[in-house]
């Protein structure tokens, strides 16, 4: 069995095509983290998003389209809120609309957008390809456009607002290398993201940076890395039961690119007797994924936090909106590297952070998971113990 050792954050600060990363200051000074309000930070809506207004609307509409719902409660919970209060707070009417992973929805919306002549275009693609062909409709309009969380390779948006991918890839190998360091040969399985979203290959190149070099050196063994179409979590399942089957039931370490595919993995080792004993990663700091690291199912997730990311794109739509390039140009610091369109653009890339089960209580006092999500129960006593209320 892997055993628990306390682990600081650190506090540093979804085709495959390869992008590079390189900055040029964080602007992680941008913005405090604000904590949420009456809404429950990871409760996924059903509805695909409505126009909403934080409070604001004077300086004209700013169009928000997110990708989906089904496989990640962020968009929902944390992103759609978030970025409606923030936009409001700056004058602007906040069109926030959720494509439910359809990509004729997400076209259709863009449509609406851009015939209303909003003044800024926010873009979360479900693929590059949807993303490129919005941006470049918004271009000929004269509607700006960011690409928000995903980089749309081939595209043409000039701004780009994310978090490090590569380092959110990095935390997850870590916390594999550290909950199998005592495992000689420890087998590993990677069940990873989209092979359409290009976050989902820098996950895989940041663990492999900190994985490979265990791999070649015998350390650790690579059973199988599988990436899983559409992020689906049922699929990540059957996937993984697959391989674990394969494998004659054997695996020490699981490497989940987030919080949903963790609990389908999870799942499975529950019927194979295996929870508790085998790590797996996570990413986005869900209720589930808390309550599983609670619970000692999941050994950790990475914690992007993303009212950050909402208040940074504000930010720069804002600039754009009031047609100040030298602003938005002042606050997006660093660059990404667009291989298929062979440009590099204009970033905003802010940092995540490694949650263990000691560092559950920093997730819930910064506002982003109320403790009665995740502290019922059986976690009443663990949520004691670390002191989160």
């Amino acid at each position: 069995m892997w055993t628990k050792s306390q682990h600081s954050p650190g506090n540093i600060g979804h085709g495959r095509v390869r992008i590079g990363i390189r900055h040029a200051g964080m602007a992680v000074g941008l913005v405090g983290v604000l904590a949420l309000s009456a809404c429950g930070a990871n409760s996924s809506r059903d509805d695909g998003g409505s126009a909403g207004s934080g409070g604001g609307g004077k300086n004209g509409t700013i169009g928000v389209i997110l990708p989906e719902t089904a496989t990640s409660a962020r968009w929902e919970g944390f992103d759609k809120p978030m970025l409606e209060k923030a936009l409001g707070a700056a004058g602007f009417d906040a069109d926030v609309q959720n494509a439910q992973g359809e990509v004729q929805k997400f076209t259709t919306l863009a449509d609406g957008m851009i015939a209303k002549n909003v003044k800024v275009l926010i873009i979360a693609a479900i693929n590059s390809e949807v993303g490129g062909a919005v941006a470049a409709k918004a271009k000929k309009a004269g509607i700006p456009t960011i690409d928000y969380d995903r980089l749309n390779l081939g595209g043409s948006s000039d701004y780009y607002v994310s978090f490090d991918n590569v380092r959110v890839g990095q935390l997850q190998g870590q916390g594999v290398a550290d909950a199998l360091k005592d495992k000689q040969g420890g087998q590993v399985v990677e069940i990873e993201g989209a092979p359409t979203d290009n976050n989902a290959t820098l996950f895989h190149d940041g663990q492999r940076k900190v994985l490979q070099p265990l791999y070649d050196s015998g350390a650790l063994k690579l059973v199988q890395s599988q990436p899983i179409e559409g992020w689906n979590n049922q699929k990540g399942g059957t996937t993984f039961e697959q391989i674990l089957t394969t494998n004659a039931g054997k695996v020490d370490g699981v490497v989940a690119a987030n919080d949903g595919l963790a609990g389908a993995v999870i799942t499975v080792l529950k019927k194979n007797g295996l929870n508790g004993k085998v790590p797996v990663t996570g990413q986005d700091a869900t209720a589930e994924g808390l309550k599983a690291i609670l619970r000692g199912d999941q050994y950790m997730t990475v914690f992007k936090p993303i009212q950050q990311e909402a208040e940074a794109v504000t930010k720069l739509a804002v600039a754009l909106a009031n047609g100040d390039k030298a602003a938005a140009d002042a606050l997006a610091t660093g660059t990404s590297q667009d291989s298929k369109g062979n440009r590099e653009v204009k970033s905003v890339l802010l940092e995540p952070y490694s949650v263990t089960r000691f560092d559950v209580k920093r997730v819930v006092a910064e506002g982003y998971v109320p403790a009665r999500e995740i502290c019922g129960g059986d976690l009443a006593a663990a949520c004691t113990e670390l002191g989160i209320s």
